[in-house]
C-alpha cells in the first residue's frame, strides 16, 4: 500500500506554487505552536499528570494552563469546566452518548439539526438505537437555518438533550443559537442542550453564558492547532457517564493518559487566534469574498452554498460547480497545487453525497460538484489570484470530457 501512495506522489510532482484550502480536515501547524509544543516531549512535563513527581506536576501545570486560557475565551468559565478529549469527534461523542449514558434510564428524546456533523448524528443514532432513546432531526431551509417556529414543533416535554451546531462545517451558516436555546428551554428547563462550536471558535465571539448552551465542542485543528486534542465544556451540574472505559487521569470523563505537548500547543494556538481578533475576521472575509465573486463571475454554472449575508461565517466558500464530478476537480487543482476538499470532508472518500448540501435541498448531481475552500490568516491575495487564474482553466478541461453538458 504504501509503494502505491509513493507511486501516486511521484506522478503527481511538486507544483510551482502551493495554496491550502482544506482546514476542514487539517492543516499546518505554525512554528509558533511547535516551539511550544517541543520542550513537552523530552524535557519538562513528559510525566504522567496525574502522579507526584516533578515532571506529572510540571505536566498538570500544563494542562490547567491551557484549561484556563480556553476558559476566559468562551466566556471566563471556570477552568474545571473545560474537558480535554482527542478530537472534536470525541467531544461531540462524550457529549451526546456521555448525557445518553448517564440518562439511560430516564430515555426520551435527543434532538439534533439535519446538517450536523456525523460526530454527532452518529451518537444520536447510536443512543436511539441502543439505549431506547428517539433521535429526532430538525430540518433546515435552503441556507442551513432552523426556522424557529419549525423548531418549536420538534421541541417537547419529552426531550432531554438538543445538540445544534453554533457553525456548520460545510456551508459556514451561523446558526441563531440563544433563540433556539431560548425555545428548548421554555419548552422545559431542564432540556439539556450541547453545541458543536468546532468551526465557530475563532471565527466567532463565543461565550457559552450568553448563549446559555449547556455543553460546547471546541476543536484545536481547526484553529492550526495540533491535531489529537479538543474540548468539551461541561457546565457545572450537568452530568455524564464516559462511553470510554480506563484508568482514569485528571480528566474523570476521558480516561487515558493526557496528550501533554498537544494541550500545551492548543493553549498557544488559541493565543494566536485571539490576539488581533476582529482584524483577522475582517481580512480573511475580504479574501473569501474576493474568493466567491472572482468564481461566480468567471465560471458559468455555479451554485453557492449556504447563506451570502452576515450569516455566513467569514472563512467559508462552499460551490457546486455544475456539469463537473468534485473528486475529479480536486484532483485537478492539487495538481496545480490547489488544495481543496470536495463534498463532504469526512465522507469523500466514499464518493456519498455530502448529507449537509441533500438537507438543503441540494441535487446529488449538485452535491457531488461542490468544492470547500477554507481561508485563514496565512492566506494572502496572491493565493487568491492565483485560484481565480488556475480553477477557471480546470473546470472548462474537465467539463470538455464530462458526459454531462451544459
Amino acid at each position: 500500500m504504501s509503494g502505491r501512495v509513493r507511486e501516486l506522489l511521484r506522478f503527481h510532482g511538486n507544483p510551482p506554487k502551493e495554496v491550502y484550502y482544506d482546514i476542514e480536515n487539517s492543516g499546518f501547524v505554525p512554528k509558533e505552536v511547535i516551539d511550544v509544543m517541543l520542550p513537552y516531549f523530552n524535557s519538562i512535563g513528559y510525566g504522567h499528570p496525574a502522579i507526584t513527581h516533578k515532571p506529572g506536576w510540571e505536566a498538570l501545570e500544563a494542562i490547567y494552563e491551557a484549561k484556563e486560557a480556553l476558559a476566559r475565551t468562551i466566556g471566563n468559565v471556570d477552568p474545571e469546566e473545560i474537558i480535554f478529549t482527542h478530537s472534536g469527534t470525541e467531544s461531540n461523542n462524550l457529549a451526546i452518548l456521555g448525557y445518553a449514558l448517564r440518562n439511560r434510564a430516564r430515555r426520551g428524546k435527543i434532538v439534533v439539526s439535519s446538517i450536523e456533523h456525523l460526530s454527532v448524528v452518529f451518537p444520536a443514532q447510536h443512543a436511539s438505537e441502543l439505549l431506547g432513546f428517539k433521535a429526532v432531526l430538525v430540518p433546515v431551509d435552503d441556507n442551513g437555518l432552523i426556522d424557529p417556529e419549525v423548531f418549536k414543533a420538534y421541541v417537547d416535554r419529552e426531550t432531554v438533550l438538543v445538540s445544534i451546531q453554533l457553525v456548520n462545517h460545510e456551508i459556514g451558516t451561523i446558526q441563531r443559537l440563544r433563540e433556539l436555546v431560548d425555545i428548548a428551554k421554555d419548552v422545559n428547563p431542564d432540556i439539556v442542550f450541547h453545541t458543536d462550536a468546532a468551526d465557530a471558535y475563532g471565527w466567532v465571539q463565543v461565550d457559552v453564558k450568553k448563549l446559555n448552551v449547556d455543553m460546547m465542542t471546541i476543536s484545536s485543528h481547526k484553529i492550526h492547532g495540533p491535531r489529537g486534542v479538543g474540548a468539551l465544556y461541561v457546565r457545572s451540574g450537568i452530568e455524564l457517564e464516559s462511553p470510554l472505559k480506563g484508568q482514569l487521569s485528571v480528566e474523570r470523563l476521558w480516561p487515558g493518559v493526557e496528550n501533554i505537548p498537544l494541550i500545551a500547543g492548543f493553549k498557544k494556538a488559541v493565543e494566536i487566534t485571539f490576539n488581533g481578533f476582529d482584524s483577522r475576521i475582517d481580512y480573511v472575509r475580504r479574501l473569501r469574498d474576493k474568493l466567491i465573486k472572482g468564481i461566480t463571475s468567471t465560471v458559468p454554472h455555479t451554485l453557492v452554498n449556504g447563506p451570502l449575508n452576515e450569516y455566513r461565517v467569514a472563512n467559508n466558500a462552499n460551490i457546486s460547480f455544475l456539469f463537473v464530478e468534485g473528486e475529479a476537480l480536486t484532483i485537478e487543482l492539487s495538481l496545480n497545487g490547489i488544495y481543496v476538499s470536495s463534498g463532504s470532508a469526512c465522507s469523500s472518500r466514499v464518493l456519498e453525497p455530502s448529507h449537509v448540501l441533500l438537507a438543503i435541498g441540494r441535487k446529488h448531481e449538485e452535491a457531488h460538484g461542490s468544492i470547500l475552500f477554507k481561508l485563514t490568516r496565512y492566506h494572502k491575495e496572491e493565493d487568491v489570484d492565483y485560484t481565480l487564474e488556475v480553477l477557471p482553466k480546470a473546470v472548462e478541461r474537465l467539463r470538455a470530457v464530462s458526459p454531462w453538458k451544459p
